[in-house]
């Protein structure tokens, strides 16, 4: 499987583009807005994109996903339900954060703990994340070694638990039981900022280190 990181919004957000080099079929995860920037990487690239795969609901992620199915007519996967309150309050997140007005819009299918998804040939697996939201996702390429992480894990720090329905302690705890069991030498693309891996993370992470959380 193949990938293109577009960072988009004015939040520089990590919208990824995926595809099956096998059957040339990809999808898009968080694409939340500057539509443009990834409409043509996609045309460039000849890639026959189904579906919008979705982290959590949070307007850089989320902002563009009315616009990009209806215009590629896309099926939307996640995030988990728990996001849905977030989905309907889209509105006042422009509002708040000066995007643009975007439409609220209903997921095809809501993941869960345990759910895979496809993308060609590819699969991946889901992971129920909540703690930066209550229904984020993560998904990862286990043929890959790969994770998308969203909001939940930075490199060198750990999502915000500020806004409503967040938690720092279940955010804690999603990424000890979530993330580091899949192993040291996953690495993850993040909502923002560069890649790391877990093991980095859990070496020198000052916040969900193994130092601070007492894992080893």
């Amino acid at each position: 499987m193949k990938h293109q990181v577009i960072p988009v919004t004015q939040f520089a957000q990590n919208c990824t583009v995926i595809w099956c080099d096998e059957t040339n079929i990809g999808a898009v995860i968080d694409p939340g807005g500057d539509i443009e920037k990834i409409t043509s990487f996609i045309d460039t690239q000849q890639i026959s994109v189904e579906k919008i795969l979705l982290t959590h609901a949070h307007i850089d992620h989320a902002g563009g996903t009315s616009e990009l199915s209806k215009r590629l007519n896309l099926t939307i996967e996640g995030p988990h339900q728990g996001d849905l309150f977030w989905i309907n309050g889209l509105a006042q997140q422009a509002q708040m954060f000066g995007f643009e007005v975007c439409d609220v819009f209903e997921p095809t299918r809501w993941l869960e703990d345990g759910d895979t998804v496809t993308v060609g040939n590819e699969v991946l697996d889901v992971l129920l994340c909540p703690g930066h939201t209550p229904g984020h996702v993560v998904f990862v390429s286990k043929a890959l070694k790969l994770a998308w992480v969203g909001d939940v894990l930075f490199a060198g720090s750990i999502g915000r638990t500020d806004f409503p329905q967040g938690d720092h302690q279940t955010l804690i705890n999603s990424i000890c039981s979530q993330l580091w069991p899949l192993g040291n030498d996953i690495e993850f693309i993040c909502g923002h900022g560069p890649n790391s891996t877990f093991g980095k993370e859990r070496a020198s992470n000052p916040l969900v280190g193994d130092r601070v959380t007492g894992l080893s």
